[in-house]
């Protein structure tokens, strides 16, 4: 049964990387990849109660990922449904290259810490179609955005999925992953930024700003703003107040920005609610985004529950015999293979202290919350997909915006990002040492 069940996840994983080769959407493998899993452990084993009340287990932390994710992308297109990102993009002024490089980056950079990197990677580059109409120009900047949303996303724990994963699950802390990563994640932005520069020149055409056009008072824009904001940076506040799961302060923002749209929308005419509305923002949600994230999770967790990732912890410490450099070598395989799939194996590998110390397993290392090893592994997760344009979904929604050749990036910002993500490692292992 265990062959099976890892001939079955590396196909499945093959699979997905190769989804552009094969022309089918990676979430139907996902999907496919953990039902057969489970199914195979079902199947296999003697005592069905066993896998039942495992399977059971894992999808109350499944499920809290998926409806935390679930609200996230409901409030961010409610507030880019109503414009609400204009109130940032129309005040970048700069034609210069080199100055509007380092504002497009920064302002990824943060936008990311408090949304998430592929929502900012999408905002960013409709906002660059309006600024640039040149081709060579628009990939470096668009090059720039996944390694600045990357870099942003890492810090916090609501900026990228596998950080919102370590947090959810209890491996970080909102202040201290903020504390420990800021640093790290900046030099990985800023090293590649610096050698970018030096390929741009001249200004920008000040007539190829497009003034938007829509039917959304601005009072309306500014007000849903401003709440999906709130409704976000609110998120980590509430778990640290109340202890409850942050799915809950997710779905607690939500909400409350439901009610506030509602209520600007009770006297409009019927087409504008139609368009505006909160059920129209559900429909445009990536719901196969979060059935993607469902199929990997099941897959890790029945791989976790038969002790496969156990004993690939005990093979990985062998071989290499270093936790450092462990996930060092997961964030360059994060490039190349989905982060979250990485996270997730990752944190059945080396497990929590157990609440009541007296059940602890005699001969297993136990890794505590904010460990060293669980800020690293955020580090890099979060910015070592930057090295290849596929290693992250904001590198992938970018490239399918921008029409962005592998071939290019690999050439042209791949030894920036991986420059960038080694500098950042360096400085982190530096601090923490």
């Amino acid at each position: 049964m265990h062959i099976l069940l890892i001939l079955v996840f590396v196909v499945g994983y093959l699979c997905i990387v190769f989804e552009h080769r094969l022309g089918i959407n990676k979430t139907a493998f996902a999907l496919l990849t953990g039902i057969l899993c489970w199914t195979i452990y079902f199947l296999g084993s003697s005592d069905i109660s066993e896998p039942w009340l495992l399977l059971h287990d894992h999808l109350s932390d499944i499920t809290s990922i998926l409806l935390f994710l679930m609200g996230a992308m409901t409030i961010v297109e409610l507030v880019d449904n109503h414009r609400g990102f204009q109130t940032i993009t129309k005040r970048i002024t700069t034609r210069n290259k080199i100055q509007l490089l380092w504002v497009i980056s920064l302002l990824t950079f943060f936008m990311s810490a408090i949304l998430d990197n592929l929502t900012t990677s999408i905002v960013m580059v409709s906002l660059l179609r309006k600024i640039i109409h040149t081709k060579e120009d628009i990939k470096f900047f668009g090059g720039v955005v996944v390694i600045a949303a990357n870099a942003g996303g890492a810090w916090t724990p609501i900026g990228d999925i596998t950080t919102t994963m370590l947090w959810i699950e209890g491996q970080i802390t909102s202040w201290n992953i903020i504390r420990s990563l800021f640093i790290p994640s900046l030099l990985s932005m800023v090293v590649p930024l610096i050698f970018i520069s030096t390929r741009m020149k001249g200004v920008f055409d000040k007539t190829s700003i497009q003034k938007p056009t829509d039917h959304v008072k601005d009072f309306d824009r500014r007000l849903i703003f401003g709440v999906g904001m709130a409704a976000l940076i609110f998120v980590p506040i509430f778990k640290t107040l109340t202890g409850l799961p942050p799915f809950m302060g997710m779905l607690l923002g939500l909400a409350i920005l439901w009610v506030t749209v509602e209520i600007l929308q009770r006297k409009a005419p019927e087409e504008v609610t139609a368009n505006f509305s909160v059920i129209r923002a559900l429909q445009k949600i990536d719901v196969s985004s979060v059935f993607f994230f469902l199929g990997i999770l099941l897959a890790i967790a029945c791989l976790e529950s038969t002790g496969q990732l156990e004993a690939l912890s005990q093979t990985l410490s062998e071989k290499i015999g270093n936790n450092d450099l462990v996930i060092f070598v997961t964030g360059i395989a994060s490039s190349i293979i989905d982060n979250v799939p990485l996270v997730a194996a990752a944190q059945g590998m080396y497990p929590l202290p157990p609440p009541d110390p007296s059940v602890a397993m005699e001969g297993i290392e136990y890794f505590p919350t904010d460990s060293r090893i669980w800020e690293f592994l955020a580090y890099a997760a979060g910015t070592g997909g930057s090295m290849l344009i596929i290693g992250s979904a904001a590198g992938v929604a970018v490239m399918g915006m921008l029409k962005i050749d592998f071939v290019w990036y690999f050439k042209r910002i791949t030894p920036w990002a991986l420059l960038g993500y080694l500098v950042g490692a360096g400085a982190y292992l530096l601090i923490n040492y």
